[in-house]
């Protein structure tokens, strides 16, 4: 495995304001990712990534997650096509957290279920009390 590129976690102060770029992986060692459309704005996906995606992500330009269900790297786009090219990256204060900024490939559909954003459903209360979903697309 490559050595790792990413500074080490120093100081709160370090974290929350160096340049050093120190993300922080969870215990299963990922970080959560959140994806969104350039043009737009809007958010496309959240998704995982270990630290081997991450470095790819960072080395292609091209977005590459962790399958928490098929426990493996993933490429976004080699087999539906929706490959997201990378335009800006940026992390949260404490770096726990990634935000990519993406060009989307293909016909812009980044959901598995063939929408165009994986949030296509909107939470609403009834009159009742009760809770359902509705779709937005």
């Amino acid at each position: 495995m490559t050595a790792s590129p990413f500074a080490p976690r120093g100081t709160k102060d370090q974290i929350e304001e160096g340049a050093g770029f120190a993300p922080q992986f969870d215990r299963d060692g990922l970080i959560v990712c959140v994806t969104r459309e350039r043009q737009s704005g809007d958010i496309l996906m959240v998704a995982y990534m270990n630290e081997e995606a991450l470095r790819l992500t960072l080395e292609t330009g091209i977005a590459h997650y962790w399958s928490r269900s098929r426990q493996s790297l993933w490429r976004k786009g080699d087999t539906s096509g929706q490959v997201q090219t990378v335009t800006e990256m940026r992390t949260d204060c404490d770096q726990d957290a990634i935000e990519l900024i993406v060009d989307a490939g293909g016909d812009g559909k980044a959901c598995h279920t063939g929408r165009r954003s994986c949030f296509y459903r909107k939470v609403e209360s009834a009159a009742d009390g009760s809770i359902t979903l509705s779709i937005t697309e």
